[in-house]
């Protein structure tokens, strides 16, 4: 049921190429291929075999070019960086230049962390530029011999344009010149996003250079890496370390090292990843034999991304502003200048930008997987989005980092939207996609005038003979578009970045309560109580309901002290197993244990006293970004859970010894060094929410629903700890701080919401309409609760927290509570 959408990302992987790899572990054995006995020797043979396939798939030879392994693309270019002759600042000689085009990978770019400590200038260039780099150096300064190395991508990760590979040759030749500087340039050509879905000849297109990683073509194995190198510079390269495997002969008591004489053993370090290498034989094999090559995995990759470029460029809302903003260099015309990649951005009515965490949140609901950001591309990112040098360095100081989910920043986008599609990609995918667009952003009448009629999309719908290599006949498209249609829109095709949308209100997405906030006190109206008292022993289960309870070190005692996880110790929640809400845990404080309980299951109880003994082997697990120290609570509850939740997990308990060491978040707004101690839980120590809100999101919900939803259904949707009841719907998001009864808070932001929301708490059923109409109704944000710290020197282990005390807020001078600043996305567990 998974719409996979981010093969730029990472490749799939068949089934048929996993089977065929473990027939052959079963069926030999495979040494270490620095071993002379004869598996060792089947090994080395194998990985040189491996060797020439790889070299044939680029069509060149063994006397053109040197396979040198790798981990990855990163570490190619690494070893690029390291070894390249280049010649520093200040010596007799011209210096080196290292230049590259501004739309490269971070990895590419890093590149020139390791010339500047090698005193070598990094020269960037926009793709524009090098253009009118056509003039040629005087014929004396074209003798000189010093080493420059420029490096572009084949096809940009970022939109998918194909820069030409006549660049090669014309910048080898001093026909295109990045730098006017005497000297001999060097090509390194990043290959990593284009031989994932296009056909590479190297017998044609010489680069000296090209690092690629294999995941990315096959799906398996991941970790591992090549680096082609052209023989004519492989002697040049320098070499310092060496490793095991590297040497012909050393000396350990003197300064004396002979390299191998072949330049793939002299330069990979120790062992490699063999058996990797041996499943990359079959990864060549099985892709051959389900596509015909890659030749037609171009042709249907792009057949499919021109499809859906065309509709979704051309979708409308009823005032005729453009449904996305698509960030592109190329109309999608011909596959020979764009790949199957497509990056947007969401606009609404007004041409606003909606923050591309909230389209993922919502893609996710209909198990659509996408990638958002600026996808390690920031020279790409900022030449389509328009954001300047300055913007950047603004959005850090911000808070935001490469990664988060923080998407909008004074109301301007940080990153986009991107799907890419791979030879196992089908049109299927591609109308569930654009269907999932329709569905959120256009009325049924809106998308009713945008697509008239429906029926299958046909090849003749698809520039020239870019035919796929699926059966056309056998689709059953969900969104259909008939060829009449589909050709009007081709004719009527623009590309939507050029609509200027009105001057957006200044939104700030950053910064938690400000320090310098003056409290003011909330003046006057009906009192405001506490309603209801939730706490949630195992996280991501089901609620336990209190009248009182007691409020510990890191919250509402035991809440969210244990969680799942599964056979491989990573955290399980309701968003890859939603019947976890149908484990019900309670604690008895008497008896001094946890009884858990589910349908047809006998109850089972932990112990509350922690089992930390000698013999307890603490393990190290993640939440969100934060590392806890945890320890396994035994067989017998293990067998329990995987019984009823059908698949091997365990439960485990936060260390309490380790408690105030391993998960701690350092707040604004609190003591400059207080450190608040965390159990659990993603974000904070408690999460606020307000009957009055629920009851207003309940009247939008209930508009798009057949049957409403009870208010109490939907209050445990939110999974908060504190339920308050206040007379005014969202008063909550302008307060600083809370006093209820002895017990003082500090609002430190809002709960953006997942799609954990969209899951009923009393059956584990899913209704993606509740995190739509939060959506719709906020305007753009998925913000439902505060995030609640407990002020550590106002609280003891006595403290009490009771339905019916009287709650007492501060309002903050700034009414905008910002989101929490962590890179993970929010949800309540």
């Amino acid at each position: 049921g998974i719409t996979y959408l981010d093969h730029a990302g990472s490749a799939l992987f068949p089934e048929s190429l996993l089977k065929a790899f473990t027939d052959d572990l079963r069926n030999n054995v495979y040494g270490n291929p620095h071993s002379q006995n004869i598996s060792s020797k089947l090994t080395y043979d194998t990985i040189e075999h491996v060797r020439y396939r790889i070299l044939q798939h680029f069509h060149t030879t063994a006397e053109d070019y040197t396979i040198i392994f790798t981990s990855g693309c990163t570490a190619a270019l690494k070893l690029i960086a390291e070894s390249f002759p280049w010649i520093p600042e200040g010596t007799k000689q011209p210096s080196s230049r290292f230049c590259y085009l501004t739309d490269s990978h971070t990895s590419v770019v890093g590149i020139r962390g390791i010339t500047a400590s090698m005193n070598v200038l990094s020269v960037p260039i926009k793709p524009k530029e090098i253009l009118l780099a056509k003039s040629r150096l005087p014929t004396e300064e074209q003798n000189c011999t010093t080493p420059h190395l420029f490096s572009y991508p084949a096809q940009s990760n970022f939109s998918g344009t194909k820069y030409p590979l006549s660049w090669i040759q014309d910048i080898k030749s001093g026909k295109l010149c990045p730098v006017k500087i005497p000297g001999k340039w060097f090509v390194l050509l990043d290959a990593a996003s284009y031989v994932s879905s296009s056909p590479l000849d190297l017998g044609v297109h010489q680069a000296d250079f090209i690092p690629i990683s294999f995941y990315k073509i096959f799906g398996f194995p991941t970790g591992l890496g090549a680096l082609l190198v052209n023989n004519r510079i492989a002697p040049l390269l320098r070499k310092t370390y060496f490793g095991g495997g590297t040497a012909a002969a050393y000396l350990a008591g003197e300064d004396f090292y002979f390299p191998r004489k072949s330049i793939a053993e002299r330069f990979e370090d120790g062992t490699v990843s063999f058996l990797d290498i041996i499943a990359l034989k079959h990864g060549f094999d099985v892709l051959e034999k389900l596509t015909g090559g890659m030749e037609k995995i171009k042709q249907h990759t792009f057949a499919l991304a021109h499809y859906t470029y065309t509709v979704l460029s051309n979708l409308k809302y009823a005032n005729g502003a453009p449904v996305v903003r698509i960030y592109s260099d190329t109309d999608f015309s011909s596959p020979d200048v764009q790949g199957p990649i497509i990056n947007f951005n969401v606009l609404d009515e007004n041409g606003e930008v909606l923050g591309f965490s909230q389209v993922d949140s919502m893609a996710s609901l209909h198990n659509i997987h996408v990638r958002t950001g600026c996808f390690c591309n920031t020279g790409a990112c900022q030449m389509h989005l328009d954001m300047s040098n300055e913007d950047i360095q603004r959005n850090l100081q911000a808070g935001h980092v490469c990664g988060d989910n923080v998407d909008l920043v004074d109301g301007r986008p940080t990153g986009s939207v991107r799907i890419s599609f791979g030879y196992m990609s089908s049109f299927e995918d591609a109308q569930t996609f654009l269907n999932f667009i329709i569905a959120t952003r256009l009325s049924k009448s809106d998308a009713e005038i945008s697509l008239q009629s429906v029926t299958k999309p046909m090849t003749e719908s698809v520039p020239g003979d870019h035919l796929s290599f699926s059966d056309a006949d056998k689709l059953s498209p969900v969104l259909q578009i008939s060829d009449r249609e589909l050709r009007n829109i081709s004719s009527e095709a623009q590309t939507t970045g050029r609509w200027q949308p009105p001057e957006p209100e200044s939104e700030s997405i950053r910064a938690a309560v400000s320090e310098t906030a003056v409290p003011t006190c909330r003046k006057g109206g009906k009192p405001i109580t506490v309603a209801k008292i939730y706490l949630y022993p195992i996280k991501s289960c089901s609620a336990f309901e209190v009248t009182e309870w007691p409020v510990g070190n890191q919250g509402l005692l035991y809440d969210r002290n244990w969680m799942v996880v599964n056979q491989n110790g990573v955290c399980m929640t309701q968003k890859q197993e939603p019947r976890l809400c149908l484990v019900n845990p309670s604690i008895d404080l008497n008896q001094k244990i946890m009884v858990i309980q589910a349908e047809g299951m006998d109850p089972i109880s932990v112990p509350l006293e922690d089992n930390t003994g000698k013999d307890t082997v603490i393990c190290e697990s993640k939440v969100c970004s934060h590392r806890v120290k945890t320890y396994d609570c035994g067989e017998r509850i293990a067998a329990w859970l995987s019984t009823f939740l059908g698949r091997p997990c365990r439960l485990i308990r936060q260390s309490s010894d380790m408690k105030n060491k391993s998960h701690q978040k350092n707040t604004k707004g609190l003591p400059s060094a207080t450190n608040i101690s965390l159990s659990l839980v993603n974000e904070a120590q408690y999460l606020l929410i307000n009957v009055a809100s629920i009851l207003q999101l309940k009247e939008h919900i209930s508009a798009r629903l057949k049957e409403p939803l009870e208010i109490e259904e939907l209050i445990r949707r939110f999974r908060a700890n504190i339920v308050i009841s206040a007379p005014e719907s969202f008063e909550e998001e302008e307060w600083a701080e809370i006093s209820i009864g002895a017990l003082q808070f500090q609002v430190v932001g809002p709960c953006s919401r997942c799609q954990i929301i969209c899951i009923d708490q009393q059956s584990g059923e899913r209704n993606k309409e509740v995190l739509q109409s939060l959506s719709a109704a906020r305007g753009k944000k998925t913000n439902f609760g505060i995030y609640l710290m407990n002020q550590p020197l106002l609280s003891s282990f006595s403290d009490i927290l009771s339905v019916g005390s009287q709650v007492l807020p501060v309002l903050k001078e700034n009414t905008e509570i910002q989101p929490p600043t962590s890179s993970e996305e929010k949800c309540s567990g």
